[in-house]
């Protein structure tokens, strides 16, 4: 199970800390985990992307540069740092997981999924 945490409203330029956290048998050194946003009217997209050992990573175009994506093994714990943020960030945002070595940027990649985090950037 993942659960994400961090939302909030924050106005543009300002920053936000999100995390997933993991639970269950299996173990989160070996997923490979995402962020992902949705907002109102838009299809789910990719925001970045970590591999299990966190030396790989993926950004989205229109992130790279102010986003960070991390991990914790040993708190079982992702994070994407956002910097800079800008109104058009604004979303649902989710974490997801799979089992799998290398970093992977596709929604239908990915297995297991996060509630959803809402993040709100006024102008």
């Amino acid at each position: 199970q993942l659960q994400a945490s961090g939302g909030g409203l924050v106005q543009a330029g300002g920053s936000l800390r999100l995390s997933c956290a993991a639970s269950g048998r299996d173990s989160f050194s070996v997923y490979a985990m995402g962020w992902f946003r949705q907002a109102p009217g838009k299809e789910r997209e990719i925001v970045a992307g970590i591999g299990w050992a966190g030396r790989r990573t993926y950004y989205a175009d229109s992130v790279r540069g102010r986003f960070t994506i991390s991990r914790e093994n040993a708190k079982n714990t992702a994070y994407l740092q956002m910097n800079s943020l800008k109104p058009e960030d604004t979303a649902i945002y989710y974490c997801a997981g799979r089992l799998s070595v290398g970093v992977l940027i596709t929604a239908a990649e990915y297995d297991h999924w996060g509630q959803g985090t809402q993040v709100t950037v006024s102008s």
